[in-house]
């Protein structure tokens, strides 16, 4: 078995059309391909070769903002694999935190996850997630959705419990958070979409699938 695949149940492969043709996930995150495999889809992950630090020093330097960030990031990785896949169509996906104008990246370990977490305590901060779908080396279709959370003021006792809990995964995602494990008791209120906060605009790429072949009307 290929590295990232996995045998879909019976009644899940009956939501794929037969004909559809492959389908890569162009990321190495865990989540977004949860995502998809309880959605249904039958999929590779395959992370995308680029370097995602350096084109998001170049697109910072540019002045983009967080819906064309994560758009351009989300798009890079969908063609990169893409352009070695001709045949299969290929998912980008990428998620920017934004806090009053200044955006964060994952943190990349427990005290900055400390720090970053102690920022947006008590506040209001966006995630914007954006998809890409990329056949033949080039993008057909993108989207992109976000969400605002509103984090209430928990004390220092919680976070460092929170952190004991959540362990090396608060690396993992923009925010320091997963919001379907113990990150949701970070929050006061949530105003979107929930795959939007998981990572990905999921039911409009969902229809897409569907003009494409991939899920069955």
């Amino acid at each position: 078995m290929r590295a990232g695949s996995a045998k879909m149940p019976e009644a899940a492969a009956k939501r794929v059309s037969p004909d559809a043709p492959p389908l890569i996930l162009a990321s190495a995150s865990r989540a977004r391909l949860a995502i998809l495999r309880g959605a249904g889809l039958r999929l590779e992950a395959m992370p995308a070769p680029i370097d995602e630090e350096a084109a998001k020093e170049s697109l910072r330097a540019e002045g983009a903002d967080a819906e064309s960030l994560a758009a351009a990031l989300a798009e890079l990785k969908a063609v990169a694999v893409s352009s070695r896949h001709a045949d299969a169509l290929v998912i980008g996906g990428d998620q920017v935190l934004e806090l009053d104008g200044t955006l964060f990246d994952k943190p990349p370990d427990r005290p900055a996850a400390r720090e970053q977490l102690l920022a947006l305590r008590g506040r209001t901060h966006r995630l914007v997630s954006a998809a890409v779908l990329a056949r033949g080396g080039a993008r057909i279709w993108h989207a992109a959705d976000s969400v605002h959370l509103t984090m209430r003021d928990f004390s220092e006792d919680f976070l460092d419990a929170y952190l004991d809990a959540a362990g090396e995964s608060v690396c993992e995602s923009v925010g320091a958070y997963r919001l379907e494990g113990t990150g949701v008791q970070l929050f006061d209120r949530i105003e979107g979409d929930y795959f939007t906060v998981l990572g990905l605009p999921l039911l409009p790429l969902l229809e897409v699938l569907r003009t494409q072949g991939v899920v069955v009307r």
